[in-house]
């Protein structure tokens, strides 16, 4: 494969937020509710906050629930893939800029847009209708051998590496003790302008303060349609460079445009990657479902109250 120099990488990230509205795997299980100033959290959380996606037996309170280094957990201890597939999911939420919309944003762009104050609403109603967010290493621990959770959990996300994730969404997530896990697509790291990027200092502090650092390949190429170096440029290359940023082991992939193919899942396996997330789509590998793991993506224009019903709805 040609090294690709930044134009294309620019035209690329022009293509994906064009044709937002075409990916409709990335959509499933919006709603059109777009009330937002309107919703409180508290009432969220009086209405909707008894809904426990993960059942009691299962969860135990933040200060009790051991945080266990996927790597040393016995291979005879990893539960197989049925029992994996038979563990009630954990909602997955994906995000992407915390900015105020533009008047150039298109309308399937602000799709994938939140502005900061919808983003506080919806940390707000989070942490005042009682979840707890967990990261990758945890919900590993909890689909391949039943660890404990905490009561309510919730897995927050975020893609691409862009810089209003460190400079607006982690103080609003800290302040309610909430941590994220932040997918960073290399080749923009660094990168200012028109949507600037986080740098790599910026990267290590969010590992440092307790976040994880996920891969997000190197200029969002479409895994279905990777052959010859891809998997070198796009997945390997990535990961060393993240490994170098923070000195901690990246485990934890996201597909961009969360497509996949079961083509990609013994590359990612044999690049030793644990668990990889797409978007929306039900559809999980029978042999692999790590690989496949949900998430759906928190809609721009969405309420507390929308996020709250689209998450208990869809990971029932």
């Amino acid at each position: 494969m040609v090294t690709r120099p930044f134009l294309p990488f620019v035209t690329a990230l022009g293509l994906f937020v064009l044709s937002v509205s075409s990916l409709t795997s990335c959509k499933q299980g919006q709603s059109a509710d777009t009330t937002s100033a309107n919703t409180s959290a508290g009432a969220v959380a009086t209405a909707e906050g008894s809904a426990s996606v993960i059942t009691a037996a299962n969860t135990t309170e933040p200060a009790a629930t051991p945080v266990t280094d996927p790597t040393t957990i016995p291979a005879e201890k990893i539960a197989d893939p049925a029992t994996i597939l038979g563990r009630q999911q954990v909602p997955v939420l994906c995000y992407h800029q915390i900015r105020d919309w533009r008047p150039r944003d298109s309308k399937s762009a602000k799709d994938y847009i939140m502005p900061p104050a919808l983003f506080k609403e919806q940390m707000q109603m989070l942490a005042d209708s009682g979840y707890h967010t967990i990261l990758p290493d945890q919900y590993y621990a909890y689909l391949t051998t039943g660890a404990p959770l905490p009561s309510k959990p919730v897995m927050i996300t975020f893609d691409d590496g862009d810089l209003d994730q460190y400079t607006v969404a982690a103080p609003i997530l800290e302040k309610h003790g909430f941590k994220a896990s932040f997918f960073i697509m290399t080749v923009a790291i660094g990168r200012r302008g028109y949507q600037p990027y986080m740098d790599k200092q910026q990267i290590k502090d969010l590992s440092d303060r307790g976040h994880t650092i996920g891969a997000h390949t190197w200029d969002h190429h479409n895994v279905k349609k990777y052959q010859g170096d891809d998997w070198k440029t796009q997945i390997e290359e990535p990961n060393q460079k993240l490994e170098s940023i923070t000195g901690k082991p990246v485990r934890y992939f996201a597909y961009p445009f969360g497509l996949w193919n079961e083509a990609a899942l013994p590359e990612l396996k044999k690049r030793g990657y644990l668990m990889a997330f797409t978007l929306a789509e039900k559809k999980r590998d029978p042999q692999l479902p790590l690989l496949t793991t949900r998430r759906i993506i928190a809609g721009g224009p969405w309420s507390a109250k929308t996020l709250h019903r689209n998450m208990v709805g869809s990971f029932r």
